[in-house]
């Protein structure tokens, strides 16, 4: 099996080589840039992400968000609007870790999103994660269900038997932790969870989660929910809830 290729976008040299090292140490092939004039260098050019014959584009991108001159937000625009740069994933390296932050991120097409400072025991178990997620959404075929007359009906169906999610009828990959999560907010529309119940309903006791972490997997859940992001409400200084009706 060849090496997962990844690329590490950051404007500090120290830390590109601290990442590289851990990440090679974990078998990885890596490059770095420094900008993501560099980045988009490295990739082909701004028209044609999959650069010149027989080169392999990276399967992960590192990027950092707080870069002089383009900025990571910036560059992640410009990449999922390629044909050929749109379906690498990428994970967010920023000091920036508010709410706004994280959804404006996920609304750019990230994976996950790492606040700095971090340590590399956490970049290398997110790697990990992120790479093993989306080969196995690579490879679910989304079935299609016959809708209803009334369209508006459609929105979120969850078949707790089968644990799969359709939206709007199409079916929808989501990580067990996602699907456990959207299904206890579903369950109780109108009741506001906090962060740590939703930590101890659904994450195993033997396992450390921070509120970050559920912060996270929320922004991802969104993402995939699509027009009906707007259900999974955030209550400031409380935590989360499910609304059954879209939101104005």
């Amino acid at each position: 099996m060849s090496k997962k290729r990844i690329l590490i976008v950051d404007d500090e040299p120290d830390l590109c080589d601290i990442l590289r090292f851990n990440l090679e140490a974990a078998g990885y092939e890596v490059m770095t840039a420094h900008s993501a004039d560099e980045a988009i260098s490295s990739l082909g050019n701004g028209q044609d992400c999959g650069g010149p014959s027989g080169y392999a584009p990276p399967d992960l991108l590192l990027l950092d968000v707080m870069m002089p001159g383009i900025s990571g937000f910036e560059l992640a625009h410009r990449l999922k609007a390629d044909a050929r740069a749109k379906l690498i994933p990428i994970i967010f390296l920023t000091a920036l870790d508010s709410e706004d932050d994280l959804l404006q991120g996920f609304q750019l097409g990230a994976d996950d999103y790492i606040a700095k400072p971090f340590s590399v025991r956490e970049v290398l178990a997110r790697v990990r994660a992120v790479l093993a997620r989306t080969a196995q959404e690579a490879d679910t075929t989304p079935v299609a269900i016959v809708q209803e007359a009334d369209a508006s009906a459609i929105a979120i169906s969850i078949d707790a038997v089968a644990k799969t999610i359709a939206i709007d009828g199409r079916a929808m990959p989501f990580t067990p932790t996602e699907f456990n999560l959207l299904k206890m907010l579903c369950d109780h529309p109108g009741r506001v969870f906090s962060r740590e119940e939703l930590i101890s309903l659904v994450w195993p006791s033997d396992v450390i989660v921070t509120t970050r972490t559920v912060d996270v997997n929320m922004a991802r859940i969104r993402k995939k929910l699509g027009r009906h992001a707007q259900r999974i409400v955030s209550r400031l200084g409380f935590g989360y809830c499910y609304l059954d009706q879209e939101t104005r």
